[in-house]
Formats: C-alpha cells, structure tokens, sequence
C-alpha cells in the first residue's frame, strides 16, 4: 500500500483544515487507517485512527471533539478534518495503514501497529 498525504497549509488559530490521504492498491478497504503528527523534537503522536470498515473511529483526547476522521473506501481515501485549530496542532501529519487486527482501541494509537506510512503533510497554526 501506498500513502499520499495532502491538504495541509498555513491556517490561523480557529480556523479548519481538512487532509486527504489517496492510498494505491485494491486491498484498502482491509486495512485499519490513522493519522499521527510530529513536531520538531518530538515523538510521533496519535492523532485518530478508524477500522477498515469506518465503523469503529478512536481520538487522542488532545483532539477529541475537533477532528473527525472518515473514510472512503470506494475512492480509497481517508480523511482528517480538523476544526477548531490550535497553535499546539502545529505539525506534520502522517496518514499510516494498518492490519484490521491492529487497529483497535487498545492498540491502535502504537506507531508499531502500523505498516505503511504516507510522506507528511505540514499543517502550520497561527495565533
């Protein structure tokens, strides 16, 4: 599988971006889907993640309430819509794909959970 991440911009403080993630391939709709971000001498953390059917979606509560994360599986895509910007969501976003079986709630928030990862997309909040 093969992760192209998009959508991510410059944004003030209350303000919404949406990211896409266009995965390649016919075996996405198997595959459990998240969206991490990093800052600059940080660790990778979880931002949301969502099962291979969409049926079952987990947050970070740093995120919970603001971001939805969606997908579809006839455009092999998923996405990331994120309301209610905050200058601490400043941060390059990854989209990552999964075995069903990994992504759950007890362990879908484990960069090891995940396979495959997309290049980064930067997501940038201003105050």
């Amino acid at each position: 599988v093969q992760l192209q991440a998009s959508g991510g911009g410059l944004v003030q403080a209350g303000g919404s971006l949406r990211l896409s993630c266009a995965a390649s391939g016919r075996t996405f709709s198997s595959y459990g889907m998240g969206w991490f971000r990093q800052s600059p001498g940080k660790e990778r953390e979880f931002v949301a993640a969502i099962s291979y059917s969409g049926g079952s979606t987990y947050y970070a509560d740093s995120v919970k309430g603001r971001f939805t994360i969606s997908r579809d599986n006839a455009k092999n895509t998923v996405y990331l819509q994120m309301n209610s910007l905050k200058p601490e969501d400043t941060a390059v976003y990854y989209c990552a794909a999964g075995r069903t079986s990994k992504i759950i709630a007890s362990t879908g928030h484990f960069v090891s959970s995940y396979d495959y990862w997309g290049q980064g997309t930067q997501v940038t909040v201003s105050s």
